[in-house]
């Protein structure tokens, strides 16, 4: 018996202290640390404290939103670069590029999780947000001119860091009731519509209408009338995982479980992020497997299950 723990207990210390290093690198704290986080929550091997690093393309059960997202890594430089030329111009250019950066995704079969990042209209309504702050909050405006400048370099994180604080603003204006949200769109757009620029004239109008064929009610086929609404939730998501790109986080699609609960095999699915004036998110929306209803959970109450990420970050 005591031969058979000496052998195995040095493999046991090696691999956990393979784990402590993995984990260390991962969250980017120090190796004690790293070993107390390990043995206060319990770890696996590959996990981290959702408090640390970042998820923005979990890996689903959508093979296809894989193939799109790993297909836009492979992209030349010129094809970089037109796609931030497009994503410098405010409102529907960006809007656009968003939409296509973070394509519909779903949840895994079983975890009780619908359809992500979805929703008819998810690029127009982008479009409209962006509107809304040009009208009420022209100040937060990046100089156009600073935009095609820096499109020209063809990063993707560049623009996001002249668009901070409209990414930013935009999300949180998806926070209010939709009515709420609903008023300040059509004020937005009666605004533009006077605009002295013609460009900006076309575009409210044209966006005007279709705010008007969302919210139109209209019968089912079962006869009984619905309205469309605006897609809040899959651009809520949109603007998280953007978000997450510069300060860190855990997108909507990451699989994550509860550290109150280390006996639920169980685990939970991120349907939203909550967020602060800012940096990175200050809470999470999850939907634990099984469950009839979604839950609020602070990031150290959860912990980010290994393998999420389907490109390197």
């Amino acid at each position: 018996m005591s031969d058979h723990h000496s052998r195995r207990d040095p493999a046991s210390g090696r691999a956990r202290k393979r784990a402590i290093r993995e984990y260390a690198t991962q969250a980017g704290v120090a190796y004690s640390v790293a070993a107390r986080h390990l043995d206060s929550v319990g770890l696996r091997p590959g996990e981290t404290l959702a408090t640390y690093g970042r998820t923005i393309y979990p890996i689903g059960s959508d093979p296809h939103r894989q193939l799109l997202v790993e297909r836009r890594e492979r992209r030349s430089f010129e094809e970089r670069v037109s796609d931030t030329r497009r994503a410098a111009a405010l409102p529907h250019g960006r809007a656009r590029h968003l939409a296509e950066r973070f394509p519909p995704s779903r949840g895994r079969v079983g975890s009780g999780v619908g359809r992500l990042y979805h929703g008819y209209g998810r690029e127009e309504l982008l479009a409209m947000l962006y509107i809304v702050i040009g009208t009420g909050a022209p100040g937060l405006l990046p100089e156009v001119g600073d935009l095609a400048w820096i499109a020209e370099m063809g990063e993707d994180t560049a623009l996001d860091t002249a668009c901070a604080d409209i990414d930013r603003e935009a999300r949180r204006l998806l926070d209010q009731e939709p009515l709420a949200l609903w008023s300040s769109i059509q004020e937005a757009l009666t605004i533009a519509e006077r605009s002295v620029d013609g460009q900006v004239r076309q575009e409210a109008i044209r966006q005007a209408a279709l705010l008007s064929t969302m919210m139109t009610p209209r019968l089912g086929h079962a006869g009984e009338p619905y309205v469309e609404g605006l897609p809040i939730v899959g651009a809520r998501q949109i603007l998280d995982a953007l978000l997450i790109v510069a300060d860190d986080g855990h997108a909507p699609g990451t699989r994550v479980r509860l550290r109150a609960q280390p006996n639920d095999a169980r685990s939970a699915t991120v349907i939203e992020a909550r967020w602060g004036a800012s940096g990175p998110p200050v809470g999470y929306l999850v939907w634990l497997d099984g469950a009839t209803a979604p839950l609020s959970a602070r990031p150290d109450d959860l912990i980010v299950l290994a393998g999420q990420e389907t490109i390197p970050r």
